[in-house]
């Protein structure tokens, strides 16, 4: 049990400390003792700490929160045992007394666009650079392809490829029934649900297949490199990939960027039959037989149309993994800094997949695609 006695004599206020100084026992004495030392006013106070017995860091933050009421030499702490001095010692009172952290003070509204917007124009000119030591590895693999770890090729091609068909048929499949369904029941006013073929046809080969197979692999396998290269930086292993001279973006970068490669443009295949066959059965209901859905496709949806949205999912599958990558080599020390690599990588890439894919439509529009 820990125990205290008060006492004031003509020197001081003198509060006497007694048997064990725990958890578990100092939680009444040491709110007598903050009563105590607010009572004392201006006087000088000795904790006399010669009959403890026993002192925890429970019994030091007891001492230790004493000692900061005060000013310093206002408050002591006497008579204790030399082994529990040494704990006390741990604490810098005058360190104590000042916030180490403090909350930074608010910039002019000015001021703060402008380190946003140098913020955001430094990670641009990361991202160019880092896009050039990306493509730089990919060649290099292309001449020497004994140097790329097939075997984790294939591994990620199967995170990222099958084991992402069953969200990505669903996504597709839904947008399709969806898509079919909207515009169906205006249509139907004109007697013009024929023509809901042409849009589902159009719309999903060559934008909104390839899009959103993009921002699903964005927020599914981007991420998830981003925490993977991430936990292996907190971890130290990507410096000790660079002590051992490997090349962490040839080491790391490019196989996740190949498969994603491969393995996008045949997700997007997959989406755009499924959101094809979803709208065909919502057609069903309208009347429109599966076959009639089939030859309006077809005489609407040419080769062209079908390549203009195939050929986007190389690049998406550059900017997916190549973002998901450098979001994980840029992630700091601390274990919240995983999640925020994860999410930057989310956040950064479907922004990028828009703007190009906005891009792809301008140049399209101008070469009459």
């Amino acid at each position: 049990m820990a125990a205290l006695a008060i006492r004031d004599t003509d020197a001081a206020r003198v509060l006497a400390l007694s048997g064990r100084l725990d958890a578990e026992t100092i939680r009444d004495i040491w709110r007598d003792a903050r009563r105590a030392l607010a009572e004392a006013q201006d006087r000088r106070v000795v904790v006399d700490a010669k009959d403890v017995d026993y002192c925890d860091g429970a019994g030091i933050a007891l001492l230790v929160d004493l000692l900061r009421q005060r000013n310093k030499g206002e408050v002591e702490v006497e008579n204790l045992k030399p082994a529990f001095v040494t704990l006390l010692k741990q604490f810098d009172i005058g360190v104590l007394d000042h916030d180490l952290d403090p909350e930074p003070k608010r910039r002019p509204a000015v001021e703060e666009i402008g380190a946003i917007a140098a913020g955001v124009w430094h990670d641009l000119r990361v991202q160019v650079s880092f896009v050039g030591e990306m493509t730089s590895a990919l060649f290099y693999a292309m001449r020497h392809p004994s140097t790329v770890r097939w075997r984790d090729v294939w591994v990620i091609c199967e995170q990222v490829g099958a084991d992402a068909l069953p969200i990505v048929a669903l996504i597709s499949w839904l947008l399709g029934v969806i898509l079919a369904f909207q515009s169906a029941i205006p249509m139907k006013k004109f007697g013009a649900e024929i023509f809901v073929a042409d849009l589902i046809g159009l719309a999903m080969l060559r934008e909104l297949g390839p899009l959103m197979t993009a921002i699903l692999l964005a927020g599914r396998s981007g991420a998830a490199f981003a925490a993977e290269i991430g936990t292996m930086k907190v971890n130290q292993e990507v410096d000790a990939l660079t002590t051992m001279g490997l090349d962490p973006v040839r080491f790391l970068v490019t196989p996740r960027v190949i498969a994603a490669i491969l393995m996008t443009p045949l997700l997007t295949l997959f989406a755009d039959l499924v959101s094809l066959l979803g709208g065909a059965m919502t057609l069903q209901s309208f009347s429109i037989p599966f076959v009639t859905f089939v030859h309006e496709v077809e005489g609407i949806v040419d080769f062209s149309d079908f390549m203009a949205g195939f050929v986007k999912t190389f690049v998406f599958a550059i900017l997916i993994a190549g973002i998901g990558c450098l979001r994980g080599l840029q992630t700091t020390a601390g274990a919240s800094s995983v999640g925020d690599a994860a999410t930057r990588a989310v956040v950064s890439g479907i922004i990028l997949l828009v703007i190009v894919d906005g891009a792809f439509a301008v140049v399209y529009f101008f070469l009459d695609i």
